[in-house]
């Protein structure tokens, strides 16, 4: 049974390789909005050492690794499963002897592992290229990194996951997709790091599941958090993690139910 979940973290890989054109182009784009980030954010700090915590060389790294962090964790598992909900197909695998939310999982995680090594990895090294980045020297650190990237990942798809069962209860839920898109890249910090947010927002942000997403493993990566913080921040990913596990399955649970009398 394991290993059947497995061969779904192959074929969406598979499925994404047929198209790794697009991937390509994606790491031009990524570049471009890295660049465009880089030279905005040089123009403000002028002759300022440093900005919201940040030197210009943490900044720039944080930009870098941000952005190519997103091209591991993003995925349309929403999309995906409001598609299936409003189409009628998902009643079909929920026959299956095995569990939807899990091979959601899954595909994402193939999508994920084909975005590594085709875009994230190879636009790491043209952004290390083009523009002053550091990089860690410790591997330890490089180890937590991956490890907090993993979670920003298991973080990100539970919350598309959530996004798209709600499709189960209205007609139609592409407006809220594109507000928890537009909520993501801003309040995770893709766009603006949460030090550069107003102390009262920062307050809120710290009680939300956002900064686990970007903003921490970003800021372990450049340096900024070390020692105890960095674990800290590990324990803030995995309490997020293991919340936001409940809502899904109380939402999947009244979802089946609803499913079920729209059926009979």
């Amino acid at each position: 049974m394991v290993s059947a979940y497995f061969d779904f973290v192959r074929i969406r890989f598979l499925t994404m390789l047929a198209y790794r054109i697009n991937y390509y182009s994606g790491i031009v784009i990524y570049c471009i909005n890295i660049g465009a980030y880089y030279f905005m954010w040089r123009a403000i700090y002028g002759d300022a050492e440093t900005l919201g915590g940040f030197t210009v060389a943490q900044m720039t790294t944080y930009i870098a690794v941000s952005w190519m962090a997103r091209a591991f964790y993003f995925n349309n598992l929403d999309r995906e499963i409001s598609n299936e909900i409003r189409d009628g197909s998902v009643a079909v695998q929920m026959m299956r002897p095995i569990s939807y939310l899990l091979v959601k999982m899954m595909q994402g995680f193939g999508e994920g592992a084909f975005r590594m090594l085709l875009l994230m990895v190879p636009g790491m090294i043209v952004a290390t290229l083009l523009f002053p980045v550091t990089l860690p020297t410790d591997p330890m650190r490089w180890f937590v990194f991956f490890i907090m990237l993993w979670f920003s990942f298991l973080i990100n798809t539970q919350l598309n996951l959530l996004t798209g069962l709600f499709a189960f209860f209205v007609e139609n839920n592409e407006g809220l997709m594109r507000m928890k898109r537009v909520l993501i890249d801003l309040l995770s910090g893709v766009l603006l790091p949460l030090t550069f947010f107003p102390g009262w927002a920062r307050t809120i942000l710290e009680w939300l599941p956002f900064q686990a997403i970007t903003y921490l493993p970003s800021s372990v990566f450049t340096g900024r958090l070390n020692g105890v913080e960095v674990w800290n921040a590990l324990y803030v990913q995995m309490i997020w993690f293991l919340a936001l596990i409940v809502p899904i399955l109380l939402m999947w649970r009244s979802a089946r139910k609803r499913l079920f009398v729209q059926g009979g």
